[in-house]
């Protein structure tokens, strides 16, 4: 009967605090953009699941998941609600998961802030691999993205590492409340001086985390040609107005340049099945001393197949190299199970599919080595965890993200790449066609922006970098350990029931 009051609220109001917790971590994404809101959004869902039983903790951390990704991925809903429904409910189901086995461990007398980071980690790891390669959108440590902390965090161990904190932060912010409505002195001074203990350390890391090597400078010009916040008229589409508005931009540009760049669907044909084009793209980078990099869409390379892809040009107009884009989006640039799905009139906007590339970008410009990925492979750290690794020096982000006119997709793919160029230590070049685009340095830093659906060239310098952050040195050791902490905690929670049943067995028996 004493422990009515401690769980009579979340039976009433559980619900509520759950969807109140998701709103809020949502809240301090970019969009919005509360940054340090998320140290605490999660804290009533931690505070939930304490005393749940596994069913119960589940419910809340779905329905919290509802709520959450249901705003941050609020703009899926331009392609109906085939898209949002089973994508949103798909992603809560991991924080579901995530509930339950905190549950589960506190069974088993395994309460920690430190096990519940763990296991949120991994769920977090999961569902940025799986199902369909997964998605890298609403990752907790992202929330930290214009945060010299967030920054150093993600350069020791990616964003995973960044979630973990923020999580941790939670758990205990969770427990001092507890502690404090129960009156429960040594509960409260446990989370206190693990709060202490967790800023001492993020302050350690933060003071001691790597530099990156400066190595040159390399001089710059981004081409966002298309303002056109809808689709394309068919008069549009026949006066190839992208390629057009792109090149007319790109007429602007004075002097020399290292490296310019036409983004993602700038241009309507490729240069090597299209003559005309092939020599106004290699006329601009004679005409400015300048390597030339232009997506397009690529059906010479292997016959019968097409894929998304970077082209380089030289400053002599001759192709050097061509990278296809390896983790494709599905449903926008493929359909999986085509055949099954073919009920679905909505799949009739991707008529054909791509075909994923095989090898890292890596190239040479003006004695530098370059990455180029494509959309939303920025979003993915052991994807520019391998550029880094090969001997990228820079990463240039070729991007499209129209589709999603003004909603805050854009605000999140460019949070994204400021938390993997953080990561790996490099600056990222953000090239969109629409906006936005953005320069970011090697700390995770943004020094260049642009708006939406404002044609313009970003021109400036970039300085490229050398050197290993730990990790890119030591990869995703976040979540290696996570699982060893969970594996570990749930092996302690084991050997002490199992003590505690002896003992019991051994009294009863006196």
């Amino acid at each position: 009967m004493s422990e009515a009051p401690t769980t009579g609220a979340p039976r009433r109001w559980g619900v509520l605090i759950a969807a109140g917790s998701g709103i809020a971590l949502a809240l301090s994404m970019p969009g919005t953009d509360i940054g340090p809101l998320a140290l605490v959004a999660l804290a009533p869902l931690c505070w939930l699941w304490h005393d749940a039983p596994p069913r119960r903790a589940a419910l809340f951390g779905f329905v919290a998941g509802l709520a959450y990704f249901g705003i941050h991925l609020s703009w899926t809903w331009y392609f109906g609600a085939v898209a949002i429904v089973p994508l949103v409910a798909l992603q809560a189901a991991f924080w579901a998961v995530a509930g339950a086995l905190v549950a589960l461990w506190a069974k088993r007398g395994v309460r920690s802030p430190f096990v519940i980071a763990a296991i949120w980690v991994l769920l977090e790891a999961a569902r940025t691999r799986w199902p369909l390669d997964g998605l890298a959108w609403g990752q907790v440590g992202v929330a930290l993205h214009d945060q010299s902390v967030g920054h150093a965090l993600a350069s020791w161990g990616g964003v995973p590492l960044a979630t973990f904190v923020v999580v941790v932060v939670n758990a205990f912010v969770a427990d001092l409340v507890r502690s404090v409505r129960a009156s429960d002195r040594s509960s409260r001074q446990s989370a206190a001086l693990g709060l202490v203990a967790l800023i001492a350390a993020v302050a350690v890391a933060t003071a001691t985390r790597f530099e990156p090597h400066p190595n040159g400078r390399l001089r710059y010009a981004l081409i966002q040609g298309n303002d056109k916040n809808r689709y394309l008229t068919n008069t549009e589409l026949a006066t190839d107005y992208l390629t057009r508005s792109h090149l007319a931009l790109a007429h602007t540009l004075r002097g020399r340049y290292d490296l310019i760049v036409f983004p993602e669907s700038a241009l309507a044909t490729d240069p090597e099945i299209d003559p005309g084009l092939k020599a106004e793209i290699t006329g601009l980078a004679r005409e400015h001393h300048s390597w030339l990099m232009a997506n397009v869409i690529d059906e010479q390379t292997e016959p019968g197949k097409a894929f998304n892809a970077n082209r380089l040009y030289s400053p002599q107009g001759r192709l050097l190299g061509t990278y296809a884009k390896r983790h494709l989006v599905p449903f926008g640039e493929y359909v999986p199970w085509r055949g099954s799905l073919s009920f679905i009139s909505a799949l009739q906007q991707i008529p054909h599919d791509f075909t994923p590339g095989t090898r890292i970008g890596i190239e040479t410009v003006a004695g530098h080595t370059i990455s180029s990925v494509i959309c939303f492979e920025s979003a993915f750290g052991p994807l520019m965890r391998e550029s880094a690794a090969a001997g990228a020096e820079m990463i240039v982000v070729t991007t499209n993200n129209r589709s999603y006119r003004r909603s805050a997709n854009s605000e999140q793919h460019v949070a994204l790449s400021q938390m993997s160029a953080a990561a790996v230590g490099r600056p990222f070049l953000h090239a969109s066609v629409s906006g936005i685009t953005a320069v970011i340095d090697a700390d995770g830093v943004i020094h260049r922006e642009t708006e939406l659906f404002h044609n313009t060239v970003v021109s400036g310098t970039v300085v490229p970098t050398t050197g290993s952050t730990p990790y890119v040195r030591f990869g995703d050791w976040v979540e290696w350990g996570s699982g060893i902490l969970v594996t570990a905690a749930l092996a302690l929670g084991m050997v002490r029931a199992r003590r505690i049943r002896n003992t019991a067995g051994q009294g009863s028996e006196q």
